[in-house]
């Protein structure tokens, strides 16, 4: 994720609710302005097109997809005579408002921003494709936290919130009955860009941190702080969506064959990355690079390549219980119904033409007649 370096004293802090206490919607809050590259800055809510595919994601390595499919121009070879405008986001709560505006048509972004789209269109705006990422997020916490317990009355950040790492922390806080509120078992949430997390560590004014990879291994590397939880460790097969990808109900009806042609990009990416895992460690760093104005040290790259795997499945009934923690932390106000979440028939007939397993929607897909 890029950073937007806010001062310090900017920071927004929040209290940490139990489930039990007002739940309250998140879904418009904390929504950060995207930053575009120069070319597009001024590119607006225009009318989703066949001949164009506006293209959201983040300049992280859980989104190496996005970053080494345009790198390597296999989403340019793929998609053809369709023109691909990029916009590099910082969080996953800024591409759902690009997304719900009609400012991009697709977005690689957290299961967390992915369901927020769903709930607020009523299921009828957006539909998820693919999965991108799994894994690669992880508590880590200053020398002398060594246990959750040791979080009362600490500060703990997350990058968003509502985003994905915010919703993980909280159901995390819960399960050990780590509330707000007066007395000892007080935790204080606190939102901040990533490089300000890791300044904050390096000053020894912040005692733990929410994230995922690289800022993972940045905070371990370079600000001595230690993996406190895996969240990994979380789930029963120790494996979670860290990234996926959603296209708006708009593009997936005007444009089917580029949605196609994009996931067939983004098949062959993930196979490519999955085959070459040191070349595209240096390839996706060279890129974090460029969008973000620093590459990362290569002991961090390494560490944090090592720490996410890449896939087209989106793991829907991971998703399906992130959308029961969300609901269950206050994120949203329902509880979710995400039948028909999915539309992977795109993604089944790409795999199916590379011979490849077919994938599961676990009950969540897209039902269509006859």
């Amino acid at each position: 994720m890029r950073d937007d370096h806010a001062p310090v004293d900017a920071v927004h802090r929040s209290r940490a609710r139990s489930p039990q206490i007002g739940r309250r919607t998140l879904l418009g809050a904390g929504l950060a302005a995207p930053f575009m590259t120069p070319a597009l800055s001024g590119c607006g809510a225009a009318e989703a097109s066949p001949h164009r595919l506006r293209l959201g994601h983040f300049s992280n390595l859980t989104h190496g997809v996005a970053l080494a499919g345009m790198a390597r121009g296999t989403f340019a070879r793929h998609l053809g005579g369709t023109a691909i405008e990029r916009q590099v986001f910082d969080n996953g709560p800024a591409a759902v408002q690009a997304m719900l505006a009609g400012a991009i048509d697709v977005a690689y972004l957290g299961p967390n921003p992915a369901i927020t789209a769903w709930v607020r269109t009523k299921g009828a705006g957006v539909r998820l494709l693919a999965g991108a990422a799994e894994n690669g997020a992880a508590l880590v916490a200053r020398p002398g936290v060594k246990k959750i317990d040791d979080l009362r009355g600490c500060s703990v950040s997350t990058p968003q919130i509502g985003g994905t790492q915010d919703v993980a922390l909280k159901t995390l806080l819960a399960e050990h009955h780590l509330t707000t509120g007066p007395g000892a078992d007080e935790v204080e949430t606190v939102w901040m860009a990533n490089s300000q997390t890791l300044d904050q560590f390096r000053q020894g004014r912040l005692d733990a941190s929410y994230q995922a990879e690289p800022w993972v291994s940045r905070l371990v590397v370079e600000a001595g702080a230690h993996v406190l939880v895996d969240e990994r460790t979380q789930w029963p097969d120790h494996r979670f969506v860290t990234t996926c990808l959603l296209v708006t109900q708009e593009y997936l009806e005007r444009a089917p064959a580029q949605v196609e042609q994009l996931l067939a990009a983004h098949v062959e990416t993930v196979e490519w990355i999955n085959s070459h895992r040191g070349a595209a460690s240096v390839l996706l760093n060279a890129e974090i690079g460029k969008l973000s104005g620093k590459k990362l040290k290569r002991s961090v790259a390494e560490r944090a390549m090592d720490n996410v795997q890449f896939s087209w499945d989106p793991l829907m009934a991971n998703i399906a219980q992130v959308a029961e923690h969300t609901w269950r932390t206050g994120g949203i106000d329902v509880r979710p119904d995400l039948r028909g979440l999915a539309d992977l028939d795109p993604l089944r007939q790409v795999l199916a033409a590379r011979a490849l397993p077919a994938i599961t929607d676990a009950g969540l897909g897209v039902h269509r007649k006859g």
